[in-house]
């Protein structure tokens, strides 16, 4: 008996052995196929390319931000007010602004405004609240209205009492658009409609949001930080600060964006207008002030009369332009008709043989012997001589004519005053004493060989009739002559 029990134990063993065996061999066919899949999801997640990225904002919005730094606006509606319901689908909204002034470059058609938020609408942009804001055709039940301050590329001022709220009913109270002021709300801003250049700015308002210090302090108590989860075009990246990015890496055409509140878990936080959804239309180069100013095709200075009402841009001083000088008219000359030119008479040829010219010949020099320097010394003498002899008798035959013209002249003279009656004549002419040239010893002329002291007398006095001595060789060639009328009595 104890055997038979013992034998059926252990056959009881090996059939339990022999299942466990098939149920694991069962189990590894059936994972095994599924593990190329979990591979190849892992790999395609991994590959996935992504095109949206973050980048600076533009240079010109960048200096035009800093104009607008000073404003801290204050803003507040005045109609309808809260929790007022209303017996009509039409409502007029009354709005107001300090610390902010709000317009519209008549240009650029851009300037600081609010923004004006129905129910979960796309906004509208006010620029003026003196002009009242109209809502017509609107459904029963709740609706809420949110307004805050923007610059003038639809950035958001986010200072405390930038914002404003109210809550109004049409006919009756509903759940619908009705917010709970006691929990964090979101606000979609940017980016709606349309866009003609990247990068396009993503901008939101926060409501009851708690700081992120506060939130981390303590991770066991009831506050939970937060963040914004964005969505575009189903490319998600959380976003955990208040304040404006620009993206880019847009498609043309049409784009969506969806932005939520969601906690520290990654839960959503709900509430009214918590989760929003916008479609836009993205057309590269477009044309409008906005995209010009995101390329950079206007500049910050062109493009200051947006954030400043009363900035007057500094028109450019026109180059004087050079006047045009008249050009001269190209006088014609006038030619005078010159005088006739007698012709000339063409002498006819004359008929009478030309006698022969006779050629004188030509003589021929011979050469001349070279004189040696004695000789050359003795031709200088010479020749020296013969000069001064030539000069003394130039000189001699000057004295001569001089003296025969003085007389001359003293013999008219004495005829024009003699009387010509000669019976009249009572008085007797007494001739001149003496009239002799006093005898002066020539000056020696120096020769090589001896001095030689020379003397002419060449003179004739024509008025006594005999000779008179003179010296040729005297100084002043030009001898005194007595007047022969002084000595007349």
């Amino acid at each position: 008996m104890e055997i038979n029990w013992r034998r059926k134990a252990a056959g009881r063993l090996l059939v339990l052995l022999a299942a466990v065996l098939i149920l694991g061999i069962t189990s590894c066919s059936k994972t095994n196929p599924d593990l190329p899949k979990s591979s190849s999801k892992s790999t395609s997640a991994l590959t996935e390319v992504k095109t949206i990225s973050e980048v600076s904002p533009p240079a010109g919005i960048q200096k035009l931000r800093q104009a607008l730094e000073i404003y801290q606006p204050q803003v507040s509606i005045l109609e309808p007010k809260a929790d007022q319901v209303l017996q009509d689908t039409y409502i007029s909204v009354r709005l107001q602004v300090k610390d902010l002034p709000i317009f519209k470059d008549a240009n650029l058609g851009l300037g600081p405004h609010l923004q004006v938020f129905l129910d979960n609408k796309p906004y509208q942009a006010v620029y003026d609240t003196n002009q009242p804001l109209e809502f017509s055709d609107l459904e029963p039940g709740t609706h809420t209205l949110r307004v805050f301050a923007s610059r003038p590329w639809e950035e958001s001022f986010k200072n405390e009492g930038a914002f404003a709220q109210t809550t109004f009913h049409v006919f009756t109270k509903t759940q619908d658009n009705n917010p709970d002021r006691a929990l964090p709300q979101l606000t979609y801003n940017q980016p709606q409609d349309s866009y003609g250049a990247e990068p396009i700015m993503l901008d939101f308002f926060l409501t009851n949001a708690p700081l992120h210090l506060a939130a981390q302090e303590n991770s066991q108590d009831e506050i939970l930080d937060w963040k914004i989860r964005a969505t575009v075009n189903g490319e998600t990246f959380a976003i955990d600060q208040w304040q404006p990015i620009y993206l880019k890496g847009f498609k043309p055409g049409k784009n969506w964006v969806q932005l939520e509140f969601i906690d520290e878990r990654g839960n959503l936080v709900k509430n009214a207008f918590n989760n929003t959804v916008r479609l836009i239309n993205y057309q590269p180069l477009g044309q409008d002030t906005l995209s010009k100013l995101v390329r950079g095709e206007l500049t910050a200075a062109e493009t200051r009369s947006i954030v400043d009402r009363n900035y007057k841009p500094e028109t450019p001083k026109p180059e004087p332009t050079p006047e045009p000088k008249p050009t001269p008219a190209l006088e014609t000359p006038i030619v005078k008709p010159s005088a006739a030119v007698p012709e000339t008479p063409v002498a006819k040829p004359s008929q009478e043989p030309e006698t022969p010219k006779i050629v004188e010949p030509i003589p021929v020099t011979e050469p001349t012997a070279t004189a040696t320097p004695e000789q050359n010394c003795r031709a200088n003498s010479s020749n020296r001589t013969n000069s001064d002899s030539n000069t003394r008798t130039r000189n001699t035959q000057n004295c001569r004519a001089n003296s025969s013209n003085r007389t001359e002249k003293a013999l008219s003279q004495l005829a024009t005053n003699i009387p010509r009656n000669h019976s009249q004549i009572n008085h007797r002419i007494n001739p001149p004493r003496t009239n002799h040239f006093r005898t002066r010893k020539s000056a020696p002329i120096r020769t090589k060989s001896r001095i030689s002291h020379l003397t002419k007398y060449s003179c004739i006095d024509s008025w006594h009739g005999r000779p008179a001595r003179a010296t040729s060789a005297v100084k002043n060639p030009k001898s005194k002559i007595q007047n022969p009328k002084s000595k007349i009595e």
